[in-house]
């Protein structure tokens, strides 16, 4: 990352747990410049998802700093976190399956009072999900997985984020839509969006980031640019329990 850059994210030494008996993360440090898209990767139990709530609010801070454009969010009510710029899209119970896709994009824009605007985010969110746009009158539960993803998506982004978080976006979805789903993050980014994954299928997810963050025991053990880490022995070694590169 450029030492120019603005940054979006910065986490230093962060420590948080669900209770107060268990840190998960132990001294966490991780940057995010603005219009980059960044991935964390790491074995199940690294801290991954506890990372990205906790900076959503949902996670109490028990040290540390978390800053977003230089505003600390440390002790900020996650309902507050749209005002702040910030949007998450949690792993499962995403959608609002009884509501319509239209729906669940209108509930995205609740805190906003520009109904023009409004009206111009839904058109850009068909335009960008036009699978979403030939059913936007279909209940979002009857979606297939990897269109629930992109209604949970587009909902995020009509509240006009700064900085959007995904908790696992390829999960349970088939290979074909994993590429469909990526493909549609790096067009998320050209809206002007920073985006911080969290992410299992590492190549999926190197291959459309700028860099990458490998969790191990709640703190990051390796980082670097994506191509980088795709090939870096060490990077396999925590991720997949071997000697060698992702690639």
């Amino acid at each position: 990352m450029s030492q120019q850059s603005e940054l979006a994210l910065s986490i230093r030494d962060l420590v948080a747990g669900y209770t107060p008996e268990v840190d998960i993360l132990r001294g966490a440090n991780l940057q995010v410049a603005r219009g980059e898209i960044v991935t964390v990767l790491g074995p199940n139990g690294a801290g991954k998802s506890t990372l990205i709530k906790t900076i959503a609010g949902l996670v109490p801070v028990r040290s540390g700093e978390v800053q977003l454009f230089g505003h600390s969010l440390v002790g900020e009510a996650a309902h507050r976190m749209v005002g702040r710029g910030l949007a998450y899209v949690p792993q499962t119970a995403n959608v609002f399956a009884r509501l319509t896709i239209q729906d669940n994009l209108e509930l995205g824009a609740c805190a906003r009072h520009d109904r023009a605007g409004i009206a111009e985010d839904l058109a850009r969110m068909y335009q960008l999900f036009p699978r979403l746009a030939e059913r936007r009158r279909q209940a979002a539960g009857t979606l297939s997985g990897g269109e629930r993803q992109m209604v949970a998506v587009a909902r995020a982004l009509m509240a006009r984020p700064t900085m959007l978080m995904l908790d696992e976006p390829s999960a349970g979805l088939s290979p074909k839509l994993v590429g469909v789903v990526f493909a549609k993050v790096r067009e998320v980014r050209d809206l002007g969006v920073t985006l911080l994954i969290v992410e299992q299928n590492a190549r999926a997810a190197l291959a459309i980031s700028d860099r990458g963050y490998v969790l191990a025991q709640g703190r990051e053990q390796v980082s670097g640019a994506a191509a980088e880490l795709l090939a870096n022995p060490e990077v396999g070694a925590l991720y997949l329990g071997a000697r060698r590169g992702l690639t």
